[in-house]
């Protein structure tokens, strides 16, 4: 990732917050598919709609973070997970205003998190949970269910440790 030093400065143009357009499209598709899921599907396990030998749509509410993490903890994590939301996606932003707008695989990783936590902390603060719907499984076992959000947030953690890993590739040795 290009970095600037302290007196540099970007216009919001130049700058990586160009890429905040993917973090709200991540939102909208995030918001509707758990709208529409909501209003056109009972909630539970015996409502499941059985779409693959592997995955089913699966209308059920988290009130945990990733994997059901903390799901039974009596409410106070649902406070602790928003304030970690708005901390990282504060501090996401603010490296996409001190990145290039160029530097795309790092900005569209940052605005992919940005819009999956985003559209989870929209549920938790309106819903008081996240809504889950996707469920994949092999055989009996079923994976926890998880939304498009959880996906974007997935798929930008991946592109950010390909960038580390592409930067590390690109560096020269230094000759000594």
């Amino acid at each position: 990732m290009t970095k600037l030093s302290p007196k540099q400065t970007l216009s919001l143009k130049q700058s990586g917050v160009r890429w905040l357009w993917l973090a709200a499209l991540v939102f909208v598709l995030d918001i509707g598919s758990k709208l529409l899921v909501m209003n056109t599907m009972e909630y539970g396990w015996p409502n499941r709609i059985e779409l693959l030998p592997f995955f089913n749509l699966l209308y059920v509410h988290n009130y945990g973070a990733a994997f059901s993490f903390l799901s039974d903890a009596g409410g106070w994590q649902r406070w602790l997970f928003t304030a970690i939301a708005l901390a990282v996606c504060s501090l996401l932003v603010f490296w996409m205003r001190r990145s290039p707008a160029s530097n795309r695989l790092a900005n569209s990783a940052y605005a992919l998190i940005i819009g999956g936590a985003l559209g989870n902390l929209f549920d938790r603060l309106y819903h008081g949970f996240v809504v889950d719907f996707l469920d994949f499984y092999v055989g009996t076992h079923h994976w926890p269910a998880f939304n498009i959000a959880d996906i974007a947030i997935c798929c930008g953690a991946g592109l950010i440790i390909l960038e580390g890993f592409l930067a590390d590739k690109n560096k020269q040795p230094v000759n000594r």
